[in-house]
């Protein structure tokens, strides 16, 4: 994200570098100012009364002279899913998929042309990569997103396709859009969507869409596994049938709850 050297003066540009600092605080344990100074190509200045404005908040802490994400988040993050009415009616159907399947699965919607993972539940075995909850995920690189865009209506799924940035997370990543709309008319035939290697090399997923009973794209829900375990017919057919009668469960309940 471009930032503006704004110190605290008002305006959108410190409200993005604030915001620009968060992010880069997500992504690891702890760090100092003149490392997020040099990452964001901000002065040390800015970035301390930045900080210094985010701790006085309660949504950085201080230790030891580096700086990590407070808590408070915490309450955001909760508050925004408690609100989705979709997270309470997927996460015992979801429950029930990782023990079925013994994997990792999450459920997903659409906000800002990218996908958002409102739950995520895992079984003893699965592997963890990455994604947790709140993860944010580009809709052409994963099961869920692909399954997700192939049952929007046609001029919803171009404004989407419109703001979307196609890029290459590994090399079998569909960037082309013309590749993509092709395998989307195949995901929409079928029912269903798979993820070979096309996000996090050495994982594999099917998703299926989250269906209302008027066939509105509520969100999607995936099961992804290491190619080691997600292969055959496990992979190519039971897991399917799995997933996407989970997501007929859910849509159902979303429907009539």
């Amino acid at each position: 994200m471009a930032t503006n050297d704004t110190g605290n003066s008002g305006g959108i540009g410190a409200t993005e570098t604030s915001f620009a600092i968060a992010e880069q605080l997500k992504l690891k344990e702890q760090t100092g100012v003149s490392e997020l100074a040099d990452q964001l190509d901000l002065s040390k200045s800015t970035v301390h009364n930045h900080l210094q404005t985010l701790r006085q908040l309660g949504y950085v802490v201080k230790e030891d002279g580096q700086y990590r994400l407070g808590l408070q988040f915490l309450g955001l993050g909760d508050r925004a899913r408690q609100r989705h009415d979709l997270y309470h009616v997927a996460k015992p159907e979801t429950d029930s998929l990782v023990e079925a399947v013994g994997e990792r699965a999450q459920v997903m919607v659409e906000e800002n042309a990218v996908g958002i993972y409102i739950y995520q539940s895992l079984a003893d075995q699965a592997v963890r990569t990455d994604s947790h909850i709140g993860t944010v995920v580009d809709l052409h690189a994963t099961a869920v997103g692909k399954a997700y865009l192939a049952h929007l209506p046609g001029a919803h799924l171009e404004r989407i396709l419109d703001q979307a940035e196609l890029g290459e997370q590994t090399p079998n990543t569909l960037t082309d859009r013309e590749t993509l709309r092709a395998e989307l008319d195949e995901i929409a035939d079928r029912g269903y969507a798979f993820n070979d290697e096309e996000r996090t090399v050495g994982m594999r997923a099917v998703g299926a869409p989250i269906l209302s009973d008027d066939d509105r794209v509520l969100g999607g829900i995936s099961v992804s596994g290491p190619t080691t375990r997600m292969n055959g017919s496990w992979y190519r057919e039971e897991i399917p049938d799995m997933v996407t009668q989970s997501a007929r469960v859910i849509g159902i309940k979303a429907t009539y709850s």
